[in-house]
């Protein structure tokens, strides 16, 4: 029976599709630790109380990306070039999503619209991470080898979107509500076709490299559009809604060294 479960344990049971699987998820990490401590060095300076927990927020990508490097190491492996179009990141700022590269390589302060837009994007990009994690978490959260860094990763995402809607919620409550719904809808209608165009690439590499027959592929492809049109037709929402979080304050701790894993 073909189960996520059962899916993803069988890239984590091969060397090269965990390979590639690790090389993806560091790679999209460790960038996204980038982005952040670029946007903390250059946070205008009437908001210069979020700087902190924009490198919070960095730090955690960063250690997320050892992590996963970590789980390479332990196997013996390298991590590999990522295939373009299984780059979420890049697929993302290619499409208009978030703040410029070229934008966050200068060194140019940036507006409190910037600043906005950084937020909403995070919003979109960490509640799909904080569900994937979940998913992880429910079927591997006590696997000996991934479960630890499983764990602190899924705990880390929910840090993550608690800030984001508590910072969102307290910038719309100071006039900026407009340009914040606008920029949620746009991050979360270009996100779910980046998501399906990045899922469809992941699985054909996995595909090819653990020979599964075409009758599997072509469920999977069947899967990834379903869950594609389910998020067009209104699915989408749950990305850009905000509430306050019970985790008030999330990225106001002291940042958790990565387990040895």
């Amino acid at each position: 029976m073909l189960s996520a479960r059962s899916l993803f344990q069988e890239i984590l049971d091969d060397d090269r599709s965990f390979q590639l699987f690790c090389s993806i998820a560091a790679s999209g990490e460790t960038q996204g630790g980038w982005e952040n401590g670029r946007i903390a060095a250059l946070v205008p300076t009437s908001m210069r109380d979020l700087a902190p927990k924009i490198v919070r927020h960095g730090a955690d990508e960063d250690k997320h990306g050892r992590l996963f490097n970590a789980l390479l190491k332990k196997r013996e492996l390298d991590p590999v070039a990522v295939p373009f179009e299984t780059d979420y990141t890049a697929l993302l700022e290619a499409r208009g999503i978030g703040l410029a590269h070229e934008k966050l390589r200068a060194d140019e302060q940036l507006t409190e619209q910037d600043i906005v837009v950084y937020l909403s994007h995070s919003r979109v990009t960490e509640q799909r991470a904080a569900d994937q994690m979940v998913m992880l978490r429910k079927y591997f959260g006590d696997d000996p080898e991934v479960g630890r860094a499983v764990r602190m990763i899924s705990s880390d995402e929910d840090n993550h979107l608690a800030y984001c809607n508590e910072e969102l919620l307290r910038l719309a409550k100071a006039g900026h509500g407009r340009l914040i719904h606008r920029t949620l809808q746009e991050c979360a209608k270009s996100e779910i076709a980046v998501y399906r165009q990045v899922s469809l690439a992941v699985m054909g590499y996995m595909g090819d490299i653990l020979c599964w027959p075409a009758a599997k592929s072509a469920l999977l492809v069947t899967g990834i559009n379903a869950m594609y049109g389910y998020e067009r037709a209104g699915g989408w929402r749950r990305m850009v809604g905000l509430a306050m979080p019970e985790r008030l304050d999330a990225l106001n701790a002291p940042v958790t060294a990565a387990p040895a894993v």
